[in-house]
């Protein structure tokens, strides 16, 4: 019976998208409606067209597909005159460390550029490579770094659903913006296909679950390893909320810390590899607000290591984490 096998997986993987043919479809059918936009990048129409993510991109005649060389300054630069002279455009990178190159312009003309209340959009959309062996020209992972940098709008996306939104409205939107795709996370399934969730869309926080035991609260990539805790959580018989912060700047944590106040008890996950945490601010304002009993803090310990050849992986150790819980719950 292995040709009924067979059939079942090719079944299977033409109706059942992973990350990266999602995020491409959503791309694709956002661009083709635009009556003038600049799509732009290396290798974007031609090769792999950056490991999928633009590939079958198509646009009408009063728009252009541009494959450029490496210039990343002098690109971002492009980008915002386009966004001056009320013509959309969309950045894609094929790795979001080199966006450093492009420090000048998205200090001082973005500085400017945010004087002028600009119609037109320009979004970067660069690939967080964080899939291991990369090296030192690998070695950033945290979108709020760059963000931080000039309080530019910044938007990780990691399953079905934060996708859809984001890109909904923001990857074509009035302004500037950076929005990340992990290539961890290129092949993998997507996630949530088939959930209803609830979700503060203002301020780009997402819930995922609801629970009155423990608050779980993930930021920048980490939603996969968070929402495998909360799986195993509810087979001991632990009910938790889930909320995943897919900005990448400071706003109103109101629905996190009132979900704490309930439960009493907070883990906090955070893939970054970065000492510019976007939870340390939380944290403070969830202790202005309540004492929690329980706190756990799971993230990254950062050592020369990172910055050579190596996994790469984020790994939790879950069923130390309930432990812990309901040891501080005795």
């Amino acid at each position: 019976m292995q040709w009924l096998k067979n059939f079942i997986q090719n079944y299977q993987r033409k109706f059942k998208m992973n990350y990266i043919e999602y995020i491409n479809k959503l791309i694709r059918n956002s661009v083709k409606k635009e009556k003038e936009i600049v799509l732009y990048g290396q290798n974007i129409s031609t090769g792999s067209c950056i490991s999928g993510l633009t590939k079958g991109l198509k646009v009408n005649d009063h728009s252009k597909i541009i494959n450029t060389p490496n210039s990343e300054n002098s690109l971002v630069g492009f980008g915002f005159g386009l966004l001056l002279n009320g013509v959309n455009s969309i950045f894609f990178m094929k790795q979001l460390d080199f966006l450093f190159l492009g420090i000048d312009q998205l200090t001082n003309t973005y500085n400017y550029i945010r004087t002028t209340q600009p119609k037109a959009s320009f979004t970067i959309v660069p690939v967080i490579v964080d899939s291991g062996y990369e090296g030192m020209m690998a070695s950033a992972n945290n979108l709020s770094d760059f963000c931080a940098i000039s309080k530019i709008p910044g938007y990780t996306i990691s399953n079905q659903i934060d996708s859809m939104c984001i890109m909904k409205d923001h990857l074509i939107a009035p302004g500037f913006r950076i929005i990340g795709v992990s290539q961890r996370l290129f092949k993998k399934p997507l996630l949530l296909e088939d959930s209803s969730i609830k979700y503060s869309f203002k301020e780009n926080i997402f819930q995922y679950a609801e629970g009155n035991d423990l608050t779980i609260v993930c930021f920048n990539l980490s939603f996969p390893q968070s929402f495998n805790l909360v799986t195993k959580l509810k087979k001991r018989g632990i009910t938790s909320s889930l909320f995943s912060v897919n900005r990448a700047y400071l706003g109103d944590y109101s629905s996190i810390i009132k979900d704490v106040q309930n439960t009493n008890n907070i883990v906090v996950i955070d893939d970054s590899k970065s000492d510019n945490k976007l939870f340390h601010p939380l944290l403070t304002s969830i202790y202005e607000k309540t004492k929690p009993k329980f706190v756990d803090i799971i993230a990254r310990k950062l050592t020369d290591d990172q910055y050579v050849p190596n996994p790469d992986i984020f790994d939790i150790k879950s069923e130390d984490i309930i432990n812990r819980f309901i040891k501080s719950s005795k």
